[in-house]
């Protein structure tokens, strides 16, 4: 595999030698440089939850998976109000990369994250949370797990990497309803007590062929597709016929994961560009990691269309792939069933589905100088603007489902190559706009859902005449979500969430590309998270010579 210059640069980076002062994983703190970010605690009932450790100051040194026994909760029995995980890693002082970790309970993900670099002077230490209300069904038998964080500890890479993981399990209040989950959840992963599966290429698949029970309403597909090797960086990559001269990776800058059942697309799942601690300058990301870093989000896709289609008894092939996937992405996925519990064989079928594969646009404008200096601009474009209908007939009447959805990236890259600086300015964007639809005895009911992830990045080379490099990188990266529910016109729910994370930091190397230092970082994230049931929670954080500065809560919230 050739690496573009970006990418040497980025892999001569990730070890960098820091300073840093340990303050616990909890609030920020001013003046800890300690890995801190902002993100809502999930809200949970006023019951007294039951605990469940899955492990407790396990030490990860190797690559193999570590096993564990999972016993359900014997004084808090299902159904449960909130299921959540709460997770607590660490890493000692000394030089290590940022690792992936991923928990499993069997065959299914609950959580898949990454790990904070470590400083050769100081520790780290972080907490992580993921509700997994609506995987309860898994959690009701004993099943074996395992947690995978892949880890070198040897007289080089000295950062040693701890953990612990406890599901926290709240009884229903009395008086209240349960929350409606998942009668079953479908792990597809590496074996029967998880791991990720490689997808190198567009044709690589993690699939299942599954005969389903014949009474499922509702389906969906929870789906991980996390950019490693080649891909990590796959949003600075370019066309192959333009690579070499760009020095740059190749590929194009365009990944969207793909569902489809029985070879027929049936669903998109975009690809979100998570940025490790490790990428690109880790000062970039100290002390405040990037987007959803520590705690990836599953992108959930609506396959509740399909489900009379499933519920004929047959078996159907549901598979995952990566379009233009250049090694590779490490991918998982959960398929949710909700069942109708009023009938054992629920009919029906598709109706319509004008989903097709990608075919992204890609415009290049470049021009080369006499005196070999080099500019020019790569545009690379891609859109979905589809509908997938289906009905089922039900022991409560007939019900139609409608997915309609609009989805368009667009990733511009500007190059300017001279004799001593290198220039590319990166500016993409993926936009969602989702309507999904279900008619029954209840009349319309209508969730409007948009996403938008921006992400622009500058990076600048300076060689300079005295010999050394400067590099000088500037991030701004978001995620914003709103979803709009109504029940024949009125109003039902509402949600927003925003969080965006902006970096910068310039690092100076020798003629040798020795680190000698980094000057002017800072770094700053706003989190604003609000539903309509009253629930707000705010958080901003400035962080500036590699420690926290400043510290807002509840701002927005009244």
């Amino acid at each position: 595999m050739t690496l573009s210059r970006f990418q040497k640069f980025a892999s001569l980076f990730s070890l960098l030698a820091l300073s840093a002062t340990l303050a616990f994983a909890g609030q920020p703190i001013v003046g800890s440089s300690n890995t801190a970010f902002a993100e809502a605690p999930i809200p949970t009932p006023k019951t007294t939850p039951c605990a469940v450790t899955l492990f407790a100051g396990d030490r990860f040194a190797g690559f193999n998976a570590q096993p564990f026994s999972y016993t359900p909760p014997a004084n808090c029995p299902a159904p449960w109000a909130k299921v959540i995980l709460v997770a607590d890693f660490s890493v000692s002082k000394g030089i290590q990369y940022d690792r992936t970790a991923n928990i499993w309970i069997g065959p299914t993900n609950i959580y898949f994250g990454t790990t904070s670099e470590p400083d050769p002077n100081d520790s780290r230490h972080w907490q992580v949370e993921r509700d997994l209300t609506d995987y309860s069904s898994i959690f009701t038998v004993p099943q074996e797990g395992a947690v995978d964080l892949g880890n070198i500890f040897n007289k080089t890479y000295t950062g040693l990497l701890h953990g612990t993981a406890t599901v926290y399990f709240y009884p229903v209040p009395q008086g209240a309803k349960a929350p409606v989950s998942a009668d079953e959840v479908i792990g597809f992963s590496g074996g029967p007590i998880g791991g990720t599966v490689g997808l190198g290429n567009s044709g690589s698949l993690l699939e299942q062929t599954l005969t389903l029970p014949t009474n499922v309403e509702r389906v969906f597909f929870d789906v991980f597709a996390q950019s490693q090797s080649g891909d990590e960086f796959w949003y600075t990559c370019v066309p192959n016929d333009v690579a070499g001269e760009l020095e740059s990776c190749g590929g194009t800058a365009f990944r969207e994961a793909e569902v489809a059942i029985d070879g027929t697309p049936a669903g998109v799942a975009p690809v979100y560009p998570w940025i490790y601690t490790g990428g690109i300058d880790p000062y970039l990301w100290f002390p405040i990691p990037g987007v959803q870093t520590m705690n990836f989000r599953p992108h959930r896709v609506d396959l509740t269309p399909f489900a009379g289609q499933l519920d004929d008894g047959n078996p159907h092939t549901i598979a995952l792939s990566v379009f233009n996937a250049n090694n590779y992405f490490s991918a998982t996925a959960s398929l949710l069933l909700y069942l109708d519990h009023g009938s054992t064989q629920v009919t029906g079928g598709v109706t319509q589905n004008t989903l097709a594969a990608p075919s992204p646009a890609i415009t290049e404008k470049i021009t080369t100088a006499g005196n070999g200096n080099l500019t020019g601009t790569v545009s690379t474009t891609s859109g979905h603007n589809f509908q997938i209908s289906g009905y089922v007939n039900t022991s409560h009447g007939p019900v139609t489902n409608t997915v309609a959805q609009n989805i368009n990236f667009s990733n511009v890259q500007k190059f300017s190559i001279t004799g001593s600086t290198y220039v590319q300015d990166i500016n993409q964007i993926t936009t969602i706009d989702s309507t999904f639809t279900t008619q029954n005895s209840n009349g319309i009911y209508v969730s409007k859902y948009t996403n938008d992830w921006p992400l622009i990045a500058d990076i600048s080379l300076v060689f300079n005449s005295d010999g050394t490099i400067d590099q000088t990188t500037a991030i701004n990266q978001s995620l914003s979500q709103n979803e709009r529910e109504t029940l024949n016109g009125k109003l039902i729910a509402y949600s927003e969430l925003h969080n965006a994370v902006t970096p910068t930091d310039t690092l100076i190397f020798d003629s040798n590309f020795n680190l000698l230092g980094n000057e002017n970082q800072s770094s700053a994230q706003t989190f604003y998270d609000y539903n309509l049931s009253g629930f707000c929670y705010s958080e901003s954080l400035t962080a500036a010579n590699n420690v926290i500065t400043s510290v807002t809560n509840g701002a927005g919230c009244n």
